[in-house]
């Protein structure tokens, strides 16, 4: 009698990122204003998301592999819950329901499943809603020195302000302009930077 072994293999954050770019391509490769962006570091720092989609709304994708930890995930809720309109989760398997009930309900969740041929397909298991939280002051820390100071320049409010510090900039920013506005603001600024200093593509 033939019998067949059947190996479980844990999926790497490699193969889901790889998927989930091409997926990102697909939907969004023929609209010149999105970018699409690898490791976008959030609140000064203390955050970085796997991938960002920027387009009229600033989208966040977290990757959580079947061998990754979900121990940094509620930290991770926290703060990228100031910043994106939009979130989704895209883990594997091992770890589908136990992040069903502890991300927050306006992140969308997808699952990485394998095909018989051994390839990965996402599969959308809850569509993602709007973040009605976000926080002007985190905002505005995706903004380079010099990108905050021309904000203020075109708003009419960098007069005096040419030699402070980066952080009284953005809570000049944060204090004068409204949240709607400051996010089209810092969408905006995201999409026409230059020199990124992380993977970037340019849709």
């Amino acid at each position: 009698m033939l019998y067949l072994l059947v190996v479980w293999v844990p999926m790497r954050d490699a193969d889901i990122r790889g998927c989930l770019r091409r997926r990102l391509v697909a939907a969004y490769g023929g609209d010149r204003s999105t970018l699409i962006l690898d490791e976008l570091g959030i609140c000064s720092g203390l955050a970085r998301v796997d991938m960002a989609v920027v387009n009229g709304e600033l989208k966040g994708f977290e990757i959580k592999s079947d061998r990754d930890s979900l121990t940094r995930l509620p930290s991770q809720s926290h703060l990228y819950g100031k910043v994106f309109d939009t979130m989704t989760l895209v883990t594997g398997p091992r770890h589908l329901k136990k992040v069903r009930s502890s991300v927050p309900a306006w992140w969308g969740i997808v699952v990485a499943n394998t095909n018989q041929n051994g390839s990965l397909r996402l599969e959308q298991v809850r569509c993602d809603g709007i973040n009605d939280k976000q926080d002007g002051h985190s905002l505005v820390q995706l903004l380079w020195r010099d990108e905050a100071l021309e904000l203020l320049r075109t708003s009419g409010l960098a007069r005096g302000l040419r030699n402070r510090a980066r952080s009284y900039l953005w809570e000049t920013l944060v204090v004068n302009v409204s949240l709607g506005d400051l996010r089209s603001m810092v969408r905006e600024q995201l999409k026409t930077r230059k020199n990124w200093r992380v993977a970037a593509a340019q849709m």
